[in-house]
């Protein structure tokens, strides 16, 4: 990673950086997908790949307070579940990213979001909901596979661009989780997954001690975000909820083709 480059942002870029930083709380405690725009502000601000390295630190901190507010509402069946699937999409995205370009990352995951929320909302709709029924993530044959499939996808893409979130999103509503069992699994998943993805990080030379200290001084701005998320998802109902989310993806899926 080019880290002197971390040392020439002007004002605005920082100011950008901050905002971004700020999304990053706000959707680990309310509208998770909706961090799809912090990934493209830090792209546009740094160098690609050294923003990833940059980035992911600034989740980890988000992730810890998301734990600190929703760990009574985890779902830990689904996330053992979860981490061998994870574990070998990370590797997959650790061995992509030796060779791929930007461009080809960008599009990979681009056009696996949309794929993913066209699917969620065609069986959203027809299950319309299944309110208040335990998530079937671990409990179906169906469930299973789909655990292991979004599972390596949700690996690979949080490995390559950070870009776990969305995909994560989208299996959590489709396995038919409520509100705060999707905030509960969803945090302890990504503090767990992207505390994995620091020695990989670091080994790419994606991490190191100038982008650390950038990244101490845009945590602060995580805090904030993270107690509006929190006052927030208590005034957002399952659907408007579930709509967010979709959306967020959707958004995140369009920016990575177009960019």
């Amino acid at each position: 990673m080019d880290t002197m480059t971390l040392w020439h942002i002007s004002g605005w870029e920082f100011a950008a950086l901050a905002f971004a930083a700020l999304l990053v709380g706000f959707s680990k405690t309310a509208v998770s997908g909706a961090n799809t725009v912090s990934l493209a502000i830090f792209a546009a601000v740094l160098p690609a790949r050294a923003s990833t390295g940059v980035l992911l630190p600034v989740l980890i901190a988000g992730d810890v307070l998301a734990v600190l507010t929703y760990r009574r509402h985890a779902h830990w069946p689904t996330l053992w579940r979860l981490f061998p699937a994870v574990a070998a999409g990370v590797v997959a995205g650790t061995l992509f990213l030796v060779w791929a370009d930007d461009g080809i990352v960008r599009t990979s995951i681009g056009v696996i979001l949309l794929v993913m929320a066209g699917v969620t909302v065609w069986r959203r709709r027809r299950e319309d909901g299944a309110a208040g029924a335990e998530p079937d993530a671990v409990t179906t044959r169906s469930g299973r596979v789909r655990a292991r499939s979004y599972g390596v996808l949700g690996g690979f893409t949080t490995m390559v661009a950070n870009a776990g979130g969305p995909v994560m999103s989208m299996y959590l509503l489709s396995a038919g989780f409520r509100k705060l069992g999707f905030l509960g699994t969803s945090a302890f998943f990504f503090l767990i997954v992207n505390l994995s993805k620091v020695p990989f990080s670091a080994g790419l030379g994606l991490i190191d001690g100038r982008s650390l200290l950038l990244d101490a001084a845009l945590a602060v701005f995580v805090v904030p975000g993270a107690l509006f998320g929190t006052w927030a998802v208590t005034r957002i109902n399952q659907r408007l909820f579930e709509q967010l989310v979709i959306a967020a993806t959707i958004a995140g899926g369009v920016q990575l083709l177009l960019r």
